[in-house]
């Protein structure tokens, strides 16, 4: 059964972290395309139309979208200068803390995500140049946010089992 859940979300973490790779690809050639298109005005072609709007709605949704996958995979930084000369119950229970007050931050950020989402739907805000609604780009940015409390739930889940059996987790290849 666990094993189940474990393969479900890396998968999760997997897949948001494929469509932020693609939306982060996006970015790209949408810049590309509009720097290409001013550089050619003398030809007839111009920037896209809210290129930076565009930029800032696929940025702020690859940043979510990737935190699934780093949190999963232990890929926040660290400093072990102090925890390599521990014994491995303490690092399990440093692993166990630090698991716990991911998955506050991840509940914080999420709730406050999911309040701005609400504000700027009923206010009805929409972007300068190509006027769509605001509260897009914060819903976009949830859906990575979401993932994010599963996957540190998941994780908590995980350094407590690994807590109690005294066995060391293994994540990527990184075995805490």
């Amino acid at each position: 059964m666990l094993d189940r859940i474990d393969r479900l979300m890396r998968l999760l973490a997997g897949f948001l972290a494929i469509l932020g790779g693609l939306a982060l690809i996006a970015v790209i050639l949408t810049t590309v395309t509009s720097v290409t298109g001013r550089a050619l005005l003398w030809i007839g072609l111009g920037p896209i139309r809210g290129d930076f709007e565009l930029v800032e709605l696929g940025t702020g949704f690859a940043v979510f979208a990737f935190l699934p996958w780093v949190q999963i995979n232990r890929g926040h930084a660290s400093v072990e200068i102090l925890t390599m000369h521990m014994g491995g119950r303490i690092n399990r229970f440093i692993d166990m803390v630090a698991d716990l007050l991911m998955l506050a931050i991840a509940l914080l950020l999420t709730w406050k995500h999911w309040d701005g989402t609400l504000d700027k739907l009923a206010y009805g805000e929409t972007t300068f140049i190509i006027q769509y609604p605001i509260w897009w780009a914060y819903a976009s940015g949830l859906i990575g946010a979401i993932g994010f409390v599963l996957v540190s739930f998941w994780c908590v889940v995980l350094s407590a089992r690994a807590l109690v059996t005294g066995q060391d987790q293994a994540h990527g290849e990184i075995v805490h």
